[in-house]
Formats: structure tokens, C-alpha cells, sequence
């Protein structure tokens, strides 16, 4: 998978996509991922890629002009390298909530290109024309869209074929197909007794259908008593 990120401030992911599972994915080739700097593609020697906004009001916004022609480049390199258009995707908090779904269906394409927005917002005109997916990572406002890219991209490498060291484990976490989309229940390793706890005695007996039986019901339980909502449309045994 290819990832193209623009954004005004490339220096931000410096440090998080070089390390842990992003990072040796990078590193092994399986995910490849390149930022690219909005101001580049600035026709003034000021580089601008903000205004002021028309109707009045606080804040700046994107111009349209340099993310049309940063988009278009990217996509260009795109069709030139594997003949595919990437699917352009931008941060903002307007837009859809990301959840396991969504990343699965990214995971679909074989190259992204995620716009992190900024300021006020982006000139429609540019969302109209060129963006097919918006996506927020929750109902609050941060400084701009680079924590949001940075947290979809760490969603969207999980899920690459060889990223993870066992497969199994991306479809038995919370949200995976293994539990229906619900919450993972609790978990346990060693030692067996730490400060007179113990894990429950089903863990240990051996019994993989009674195992997976009690991983079943602490799954529902615990989405029920943290995320009802998950469990709409569930039958009621």
C-alpha cells in the first residue's frame, strides 16, 4: 500500500512513522509512505496557502489553488507508477467518524492520498472537486489534521497483508471480524497469581470451545456495559 500525506507541517511525522509497527512496516517495504509539503506548491515567494475567508469571520483558510495542483501532481505520479487513481481522503472534523469498517474499505486501494486539513477549513471548491472521503477521528477540534492522518495511518497498516506478526490477531481484537465488531473482553498472562488475583480457571483448563465460549460472552458483556450501541441490532440471547 502507498500512502501519500499532505500536509503543512511534514516535520510532524518524522518521529511516528519511524518507529513500532508503522516503522517495520516502512522498513520491510509492505507500506510506503511519503509527506509531501502544501507549500510547495505556492506560486508566491512567500509560499502562501492561506486566506482570509469570504463573508468575514476568525481564522484562515486553505486556498484551493495549491492543494488542486498538490493532488493532481500526486495523482499523476500515481497513474504513472500503477495506472490506479488514489482515492484522496481529508481530515477534518466534519467529516465521517472513522471506525474499523472504513479502514477495512481503505485498505481496498492500493494508494491513498490523505489531506490534513488546517486553520478554519478548506476551500469547498477544492473538497467538491477533488476529495472522495472525509473523515474525523472524534467529536472535538485539534490544531489541524496531521494527529488524524497519523492515526489513520497506523490503522490502515495493521490491516496489510505481513504487517503484523500474527495475522490471527487483527480480526480477534476489539472491532475485528473474529468478535462481530464488538469490544474485546479481558485478557491475561503471567504470572498466574499477582497480588492475590488470579486469571479466571476456564483459561487454564484446556477446553478451547469453553475458552472461546468465555472470550465470547466477556466480549458482549463488556461492549454492552462500554458501547451499547454496538450491540443494536443483536438478538437478545
Amino acid at each position: 500500500m502507498r500512502i501519500r500525506i499532505l500536509t503543512l507541517f511534514p516535520e510532524m511525522f518524522e518521529g511516528p512513522f519511524k518507529a513500532s509497527i508503522v516503522g517495520r512496516a516502512a522498513e520491510r517495504g509492505l507500506v510506503e509512505i511519503t509527506v509531501h509539503n502544501v507549500r510547495d506548491y505556492a506560486h508566491d515567494r512567500h509560499r502562501t496557502v492561506d486566506d482570509t475567508p469570504y463573508g468575514g469571520g476568525p481564522g484562515m483558510v486553505m486556498m484551493a489553488q495549491p492543494l488542486f495542483e498538490a493532488v493532481e501532481d500526486l495523482v499523476a505520479r500515481e497513474l504513472s507508477q500503477a495506472g490506479e487513481r488514489p482515492k484522496v481522503i481529508l481530515t477534518t472534523p466534519q467529516g465521517r467518524l472513522l471506525d474499523q469498517g472504513m479502514v477495512r474499505e481503505f485498505t481496498s486501494h492500493k494508494a491513498l492520498i490523505i489531506v490534513c486539513g488546517h486553520y478554519e477549513g478548506v476551500d469547498e471548491r477544492f473538497i467538491k472537486s477533488c476529495v472522495d472521503h472525509e473523515v474525523s477521528i472524534g467529536d472535538y477540534v485539534l490544531t489541524g489534521g496531521e494527529l488524524p492522518a497519523m492515526v489513520l495511518v497506523d490503522a490502515l497498516a495493521r490491516l496489510v497483508p505481513g504487517v503484523l506478526g500474527d495475522a490471527a490477531s487483527a480480526t480477534r481484537e476489539s472491532f475485528g471480524p473474529g468478535l462481530d465488531g464488538l469490544l474485546q473482553g479481558p485478557v491475561y498472562t503471567r504470572p498466574a497469581e499477582f497480588r492475590g488475583m488470579k486469571p479466571p480457571d476456564v483459561l487454564f483448563s484446556g477446553d478451547h470451545a469453553k475458552v472461546t465460549e468465555w472470550r465470547r460472552k466477556t466480549a458482549v458483556d463488556r461492549t454492552g456495559q462500554r458501547r451499547p450501541d454496538l450491540l443494536k441490532g443483536w438478538p437478545s440471547t
